[in-house]
């Protein structure tokens, strides 16, 4: 579908918006961006926008001589990689509990408390491969300096490293799926973990001071942004490039080991069909739109330029999306990364039972107790509608049928 609604905020550029379902808070953070005097042409809401810290998730906010820390976030080049396998869906038997359990015993998930060697969410022991990627490849050689003079951002002893291949927790898995042709897929969702995390709040904070230094007002603290052309926008660009490329290398090493452990689980050689695809969708980027360079910052967003390759994740229990983009300049290039929450992770443990994830996740392989009772698929957007209201920004090539998920 095309554009569902226009916004016209006094004082700010228009807000155009790909569904008719918008939270009121989200509406309101919409309108505090739109009013940025750095904000170019438009905002773009995808289709399962709710409200995020500052800036919506779900939506693509373009700029012109400014960034904004918070709109990018904290778990900076958090995204979505997918593989389909050479492999049908009878090679995996009738019962995978024992392959699920295998990948959770290899592949360190759930949450870091302070990076001890007790916590399950990060490596007790680094892999060699991992290790050696770190040393002698692009992430120590191309750490930036701002990040080394602030050792607390970067530390290898206690999570920067030994973060590298994890999953971690909330809505972060790792999933077998099978397609429309009963051809099996690894999918996985993360990002940069703990490194990221201490990235984007350090330079949130920063941001915040400098606003307060200079008197600038803001509807929102977490709207605060750095200037084109000073020291803190370039240490700030510099910072989240680095944690973009940590993020993608930690789904690469993460698939690479679920590969393996399914190889090792059925005894048989198993090899992606194709390199697969891997986008981010918590990022910032220089791109051209409307014969103009602009920072494009996508909160919950991927890229879908015309014949780019895309990933769409539904809730476990639902659906997921393999797409190609349509290259739609109203969304400035991109569509929705996935079905977007309708309630808080609180609002859905007291609302639902364990016995409703076991009816909403019936026949797939998951954990169903109350640790995961937030990631049920009922807190979650119907993810068919998404798809439906973003027809004219992506046209699905895959659909994508959870067999099994692995949540941290």
């Amino acid at each position: 579908m095309p554009v569902q609604e226009i916004i016209h905020p006094k004082g700010g550029v228009p807000i155009k918006i790909f569904t008719r379902q918008v939270e009121e808070h989200a509406r309101e953070q919409l309108e505090n961006v739109a009013r940025l005097p750095f904000v170019f042409s438009h905002i773009a809401a995808m289709p399962d926008v709710h409200s995020g810290m500052g800036a919506t998730i779900g939506s693509v906010i373009p700029t012109k001589g400014a960034v904004i820390p918070a709109a990018v976030g904290v778990d900076i080049g958090c995204g979505v990689m997918a593989r389909p396998l050479d492999i049908p869906r009878e090679a995996l038997g009738s019962d995978i509990s024992g392959l699920r359990e295998e990948i959770e015993a290899t592949i360190p998930h759930g949450r870091t408390h302070n990076g001890g060697p007790e916590d399950s969410g990060a490596w007790k022991k680094v892999p060699a491969e991992i290790e050696k990627y770190w040393r002698n490849n692009s992430l120590e050689r191309s750490i930036p300096m701002v990040l080394k003079r602030h050792p607390r951002l970067i530390n290898k002893r206690v999570n920067s490293l030994r973060h590298l291949g994890t999953l971690g927790s909330g809505n972060h898995f790792i999933e077998i799926c099978l397609d429309e042709n009963e051809q099996v897929w690894v999918m996985l969702h993360s990002g940069s973990r703990g490194v990221g995390n201490r990235i984007g709040t350090y330079f949130i904070d920063i941001a915040k001071k400098e606003m307060k230094r200079d008197k600038v007002h803001l509807p929102d603290p977490n709207l605060a942004f750095f200037k084109e052309g000073s020291v803190l926008f370039a240490d700030y660009l510099k910072g989240v490039q680095w944690a973009q490329n940590f993020a993608r290398a930690n789904r690469r090493f993460m698939m690479d080991a679920t590969l393996r452990t399914i190889q090792k689980v059925l005894g048989r050689k198993v090899r992606p069909l194709n390199k697969g695809i891997d986008c981010h969708h918590n990022y910032l980027e220089l791109e051209n739109h409307f014969k103009s360079e602009l920072w494009i910052t996508r909160k919950g967003a991927i890229r879908a330029g015309k014949g780019e390759m895309g990933i769409i994740p539904g809730s476990m229990g639902t659906r997921s999306y393999i797409v190609e983009g349509k290259g739609s300049r109203e969304s400035f290039c991109s569509s929705a990364h996935g079905a977007g929450r309708i309630m808080s992770r609180r609002e859905a443990k007291r609302r639902f039972s364990v016995a409703d994830l076991e009816a909403q996740t019936q026949g797939i392989d998951c954990r169903k107790d109350g640790g995961v009772l937030d990631e049920i698929p009922g807190a979650y957007k119907d993810i068919d509608e998404v798809m439906a209201n973003q027809s004219d920004l992506v046209e699905v090539v895959h659909t994508l049928k959870q067999m099994m998920c692995i949540k941290g």
